[in-house]
């Protein structure tokens, strides 16, 4: 089955809506309720869709106990992982102001791009943390390195950079912060004292969500035997990859892990799912709910 968010998620979706119907079918006075939170709000700033229904539960005073996001958790074949857990996600935008001028006088000018050079290599060799039982260490990445006007014969006035955390629970957002403020006024400081230019420089940042995890209990429990069940793989637990609207629901309190199809093609043209594998994932989610609620 082709088609953009064949796999991410939207096979998944039509999974647990016919997997829950089957479920209702055998066992319709389940043990507790059942609700989907579907949203278009998904990628990107994610401001307007799980965020707000969370905060409508919260002021009505509901509880979520268990929540199954459909992400594409798996590898290499339907039921090889279950996500239970992500790493944080904090964005950071630095924007170094030097004096722009003609390539030829270089002595009225003060080039943010020498400024950048040392700073970058202090950020890539820093040991962030060395991980944190589930979780890998934490990461740091560079998306983004813009300087210049496209004029050969300028030198820039300005440099940006875009650069993103994939953090652990061993580490805060406030540590990554502060180390980072460090290591920026480290590097100009330096650059001061060796060439006597001084750099001004804004940092702003962003936090896309916390790390979260759970442990193993009921609701992996019931995850580990259903997909066993159908598919006889002993399903790996893991907290890779990037972040999900898991952020949002974990910080209720309640138990929270992703299983879906492979995720080889996501983000991809030409998208797709197996409709097997659509197929045994529904009987996946049926398998779930009746261990929880049946």
């Amino acid at each position: 089955l082709y088609g953009r968010g064949a796999a991410d998620m939207k096979g998944s979706l039509a999974a647990m809506v016919t997997g829950c119907e089957r479920f209702l079918d055998a066992c319709p006075r389940p043990r507790g309720s059942i609700a989907f939170l579907i949203t278009s709000d998904e990628e990107g700033a994610a401001v307007d869709g799980t965020v707000k229904v969370v905060e409508r539960l919260e002021a009505r005073g509901e509880k979520l106990r268990w929540c199954l996001v459909g992400e594409p958790s798996c590898a290499q074949r339907l039921g090889d992982t279950i996500k239970n857990g992500r790493r944080g996600s904090l964005n950071g935008r630095l924007l170094l102001r030097g004096v722009q001028g003609h390539v030829a006088y270089p002595h009225r000018a003060q080039n943010p791009i020498y400024a950048i050079g040392p700073l970058l290599g202090a950020l890539v060799d820093e040991v962030w943390d060395r991980g944190h039982d589930f979780f890998p260490p934490t990461s740091f990445q560079i998306s983004n390195l813009n300087a210049g006007t496209g004029a050969d014969n300028v030198i820039p006035g300005q440099l940006e950079m875009l650069f993103n955390f994939r953090f652990s629970p061993a580490v805060t957002v406030e540590q990554l912060q502060e180390r980072t403020r460090l290591l920026i006024e480290t590097a100009l400081l330096n650059q001061e004292v060796k060439t006597g230019q001084v750099f001004q420089y804004d940092l702003e940042w962003r936090l896309s969500g916390p790390p979260f995890f759970t442990a193993p209990g009921d609701l992996v429990d019931a995850a580990l035997a259903a997909i066993q069940a159908e598919t006889g793989l002993d399903a790996e637990l893991s907290t890779g990859g990037g972040t999900s609207d898991g952020r949002f629901i974990a910080p209720t309190g309640a138990q929270v892990i992703e299983f879906g199809p492979l995720n080889a093609t996501i983000h991809k043209i030409d998208e797709c799912v197996s409709v097997g594998d659509l197929e045994r994932l529904s009987r996946v989610y049926q398998g779930i709910l009746t261990r929880l609620l049946g």
